[in-house]
Parts: structure tokens; sequence; C-alpha cells
């Protein structure tokens, strides 16, 4: 047989590999899609569906436990996060993304109240500055309250070209869209746990809701009484009592001192 009848032979086999017994074309396979589950209400979540109001969308838990990246559900997250979640490596995959889903509703209630479309230009002058990407004064936006410049800093999926031509609290704003905004939350503190190997709670990460010692540290700190029960190193007895159990001390003295409110810059 000469090449050319071997090459045709090749193509020959592989297109019928393609092909089922029933003479269809076999069905492209799909990516594994990761099991998720619901996380729990955080307390203004709960305040705000006893008022009748607009709160978490628990959509928002699936989007955020799907775009987790391999290493922030690995063991390598257990010191990171011991303060809110101690059992962490017992844990199961689709509990630990659970967990994650939990900490980014306690983070979008802290900075944002749960609302998608907060927009603040803070005066402080350690975050007063001019975003690099609107040649404006900076903006923080959205549930994680996050800067048009990340799309730069971090890859996220924000169009300021887009934007600029909506009104200010236009929920069609690409960095107003939950999934951008969070999915782009995931890749600013994946950077900062992993990429720069800093902890959770650090005087030099992005929110000022993550540095111990400020005022919003200790709101973050109460949105977080509601964790998930399986993350708790003693399970709590009942809804009512979770926020005296399963929270390390280390997260409580933390969040003892004071300080500006409103998103970092770094």
């Amino acid at each position: 047989m000469n090449k050319i009848r071997w090459k045709s032979f090749i193509l020959i086999a592989a297109a019928l590999l393609m092909v089922d017994c029933s003479g269809r074309r076999a069905a492209p396979q799909l990516p594994i899609q990761p099991e998720v589950k619901a996380a729990p209400a955080t307390p203004i979540a709960e305040q705000k569906e006893e008022l009748g109001k607009p709160s978490w969308d628990p959509q928002w838990d699936a989007i955020i436990e799907k775009s987790l990246p391999p290493e922030m559900l690995s063991s390598r997250m257990e010191r990171a996060v011991k303060p809110f979640c101690p059992r962490f490596n017992q844990l199961s995959e689709v509990d630990r993304r659970a967990y994650w889903a939990y900490f980014f509703q306690a983070l979008a209630g802290a900075e944002a109240g749960l609302v998608p479309t907060t927009n603040v230009r803070h005066t402080e002058p350690e975050v007063a500055v001019k975003d690099t990407v609107t040649k404006r004064m900076v903006r923080s936006e959205g549930l994680l309250q996050l800067t048009y410049m990340d799309a730069d800093r971090y890859g996220c999926d924000f169009d300021w070209g887009r934007d600029k031509e909506l009104p200010e609290k236009d929920p069609d704003k690409t960095i107003l869209q939950p999934a951008n905004n969070l999915t782009c939350g995931i890749k600013i503190l994946d950077t900062q746990l992993v990429g720069k190997g800093k902890p959770l709670v650090s005087s030099a990460s992005y929110w000022s809701t993550l540095q111990p010692g400020t005022i919003s540290y200790r709101v973050f700190v109460k949105q977080m009484q509601n964790v998930p029960d399986v993350c708790r190193a003693t399970p709590a007895r009942g809804q009512k009592n979770r926020s005296a159990s399963g929270i390390s001390s280390v997260a409580s003295v933390s969040a003892t001192g004071s300080g500006p409110t409103g998103s970092g810059t770094n």
C-alpha cells in the first residue's frame, strides 16, 4: 500500500470512528459541570427577605461555585479560611464550593448591601485616585464594589467603551452584571491568596472589608455568622444561635479596631 492510499485509509478510519452504529455522527462531549449547592443566607439577606426586598439570588451561588479555580478548592486554602471555616480540609469539594459562595455573599453584603447596582465614589485620599481606564475619579461598583481598571489588572470582563453610553446605574452595564462582578472578585481573591500568597484577612487586601482593624471588616465578620454548619468546629444549635458558634476568635479579635471604609485599590 503506497503512502497516498495509507493516508486515505487513516482518514476514512477516523471518520468512521466519529459515526455511531445508526449512521449518525457522535455528539461532542460537553465539559463536566461541577456539582453545586445553595449556600445559607447571610444576616442581611435574611433581613431583606423578611422585609420583602430583593436579596441574594441563589443563581449567584452557582455562578461563583462554577467559576472557582482549583487552587481555591485545594487543601492549601485551609490556613487562609481557618478563621471562618476551620473544617475546610475535611469538607467535600461540593461543600468547599458552597463555603466560597457564602463567603462572596457575605462580602457583597458588607460591600454593597447585596444591591448589584451600588455605585460609590470614595473621597478618602488612599482610594480617591483616577481610574486608568475611564480617566475619571475611581468609582467602586456592583456587588463587590469593583472598578473598570480591574479589567486590565485582573482580566475582568468589563467594557467601559460600551458602558459609558449607559446611565450610571443601568443594570445592563457590564461592571454591574452580577456574573461579571462576582467572577472578577474571584480573580482578585485568587491573586491575593494564590498569586501573592497573602492571607484571606490582610491589611494588603483589595477590599477594606477584609482588612483587620477597619469598621468595614467588623461589618463583614457579622455577615459571616451564618457560615455553613459543616465549616464549624462545633455545629450550631438552631438557626438563631449560629452567631455564637463556629467563627474563630481570630476573626472576632481582628475586628475590634476601626478605620476607613470602602474598597482598596491594590
